[in-house]
């Protein structure tokens, strides 16, 4: 049975059931019971019993196939996570909302991922792209990977793209996490200059000047940051 960090049996249950999530938050594709078990290293007939457990909660869900991948009760349990930040990003996401017409997020760093945590949408808009809280994507892509990276410390191996930035304050791209997207970001920091999160809108009109669009969004985040401290 696997340890605690303390030394104190952790339970073999729930680490299985959380390396189920974890499998299928990577993979982001519907996953078979016979691919869940040889990921987590379990019997069928236990991953079987774990994943129709998750789905009673609404962590996982199946499809028609009856292949599972993350469910939505987990957006339910994300609306909590850093709460300070969503408290204070929301009001300028739907001003962003309001002032752009586009779909606004904030996304937070969880290890080497981008994740999304709360977006809000156009109502009044023609034509909008939905995005959902729960979305991740590699930290080193996308505008809103990029954003979170601006304000660590420069490497030699940063992108040219991030030293840009860094010089700007924000960032943009095109194509890097969805196919045909455009993204625009910057970085929302702590009191100590560290990065809380970043502020983002995606669309698809490639007639938008991303240097019109990058300064309404520093402005955003400069102000949730100050509300941070």
């Amino acid at each position: 049975m696997p340890e605690g960090s303390d030394g104190v049996p952790a339970s073999q249950t729930l680490d299985r059931g959380i390396r189920v999530l974890e499998h299928l938050a990577a993979t982001r594709e519907p996953q078979s019971i016979a691919t869940v078990a040889a990921a987590v290293g379990v019997h069928r007939s236990i991953a079987y019993r774990l994943l129709r457990t998750l789905e009673a909660h609404r962590l996982v869900e199946r499809d028609a196939e009856g292949s599972y991948g993350v469910g939505l009760g987990v957006v339910g349990l994300s609306r909590s996570v850093r709460r300070t930040l969503q408290a204070a990003a929301t009001p300028e996401l739907a001003r962003l909302v309001q002032q752009l017409g586009m779909t606004a997020f904030l996304v937070v760093r969880d290890g080497d991922e981008a994740v999304t945590v709360n977006a809000v949408e156009p109502r009044d808009s023609p034509a909008h792209v939905a995005f959902r809280p729960g979305n991740r994507h590699p930290v080193h892509l996308g505008a809103t990977g990029l954003a979170l990276l601006i304000p660590e410390e420069p490497d030699a191996a940063d992108r040219s793209v991030l030293v840009d930035a860094r010089a700007r304050g924000w960032v943009s791209s095109l194509g890097e996490v969805i196919p045909g997207m455009r993204s625009v970001a910057a970085p929302v920091r702590r009191p100590d200059g560290s990065t809380a999160g970043a502020l983002a809108v995606i669309f698809v009109d490639q007639a938008v000047d991303d240097a019109v669009i990058g300064p309404v969004l520093v402005a955003a985040a400069d102000r949730v940051s100050a509300a941070l401290g």
